[in-house]
């Protein structure tokens, strides 16, 4: 059970920091929403907002997003395989060029399909 008690401790102090910083919130925030539109407004550097708040944005946007995290996690492969390149020998530098080739062909492959590329929002 001494084991678990810095755990215990821990939780302990989170839990009653987030009380006390709710109950100041409650405490000292504010009561009620102002009645007037022209405070309801947003506000950016003095100009008046043109359209909506919140744009839909293309579904490239997301893709290129996906794309990258993608591409990054492969790249995280490499590092182990550096790590230990010399106790794998000839076949691990073998297995890793293979996935270097799979890797390349589908980024290849993505750039010939156009996915890589950003157009601008305007069009």
């Amino acid at each position: 059970m001494n084991d678990f008690l810095p755990i215990f401790v821990l939780l302990v102090l989170a839990s009653g920091l987030v009380s006390l910083v709710l109950l100041i919130s409650v405490l000292f925030g504010p009561r009620r929403r102002a009645r007037n539109e022209t405070k309801l407004q947003p506000y950016e550097s003095g100009m008046r907002p043109i359209g909506p708040a919140q744009r839909r944005l293309p579904v490239r946007f997301y893709l290129i997003a996906v794309l990258f995290i993608l591409f990054d996690i492969e790249v995280v492969f490499f590092f182990p395989w550096a790590v230990a390149l010399r106790e794998l020998g000839w076949a691990g530098l073998l297995s890793m060029l293979i996935f270097i080739g799979i890797l390349e062909a589908g980024h290849f492959w993505l750039w010939r399909r156009g996915a890589l590329e950003w157009e601008k929002m305007d069009k």
